[in-house]
């Protein structure tokens, strides 16, 4: 059984049981939160695809941390012009344990 749901714009797997970071959700560790935009949801041999979402379909889960992604790196220059640019960026997370599909 799996899923594939929204979340801030991206798109991930979800599995029961599996940990997946995604986008900054707001609530505390330990909070259940329910994922409801299913794009994909499968159980067994039977495939169903929602358009644009699956009805009735929603994945169910608990928040198990907030963090920050590590820090990438943005640079810009222009050559022979001496234009330099540098910029640092780190993305808020949440980390979610998948409890329930369905």
């Amino acid at each position: 059984m799996y899923a594939i749901f929204k979340s801030g714009g991206r798109q991930y797997e979800a599995k029961p049981g599996q940990v997946i970071k995604v986008e900054k959700i707001s609530g505390e560790i330990g909070e259940n939160v329910t994922l409801s935009e299913v794009l994909l949801f499968s159980e067994g041999d039977q495939l169903r695809i929602g358009r644009p979402l699956v009805e009735g379909v929603a994945v169910t889960a608990t928040i198990v941390g907030q963090g920050r992604m590590p820090k990438i790196v943005i640079f810009k220059h222009k050559r022979r012009k001496d234009y330099r640019k540098k910029q640092g960026h780190r993305q808020d997370f949440t980390a979610v344990r998948v409890e329930n599909i369905g």
